[in-house]
């Protein structure tokens, strides 16, 4: 039989604090631990394998309530795969959407930049230019505002 490890073995391991194996515990990523008899949690060595499935995950946008429900399935023998595409695919729409977004963005920046540029050189030094004011007026910084003060769903 192989040696269970401790938490901070697999935090070591796989990058991740021992608060955060905790929380996949919690939230049902990781199955439940073995503990020692001084109450200490003891992984088995395929845990490591787990969370970093779980933080590559992560990187490709799944939620960790995503994971939760997809690992369920899997860990009680079904086949999410159907389900793991279509949460794949929605992430690369919402990327290409934040994209333009953010080219937008940084095209109106550019274009902030420059026009701030003239009114600096009208601007007697020593004087107020007031440049912060005028994001007001910009519609990309809007957007990205309103975007901004939206509930988030994690």
């Amino acid at each position: 039989m192989t040696e269970a490890l401790a938490a901070k073995a697999v935090a070591r391991a796989t990058g991740v604090s021992t608060d955060t194996l905790r929380h996949y515990e919690r939230k049902g990523l990781l199955p439940r631990v073995h503990r020692t008899g001084s109450g200490h949690r003891r992984y088995s060595p395929e845990a490591v394998e787990r969370v970093l499935l779980i933080q590559r995950a992560l990187v490709v946008g799944f939620s960790l309530n995503d994971l939760s429900r997809v690992l369920s399935v899997r860990d009680r023998g079904g086949a999410p795969c159907h389900d793991v595409r279509a949460l794949v695919g929605e992430r690369l729409d919402a990327l290409d959407r934040q994209i333009e977004d953010l080219v937008m963005l940084r095209d109106d920046l550019r274009t902030l930049i420059a026009d701030w540029d003239v009114i600096l050189q009208r601007t007697p030094t020593g004087k107020p230019a007031h440049l912060l004011d005028s994001l007001a007026a910009r519609a990309p910084i809007e957007r990205a505002l309103r975007k901004r003060q939206r509930p988030h769903d994690d």
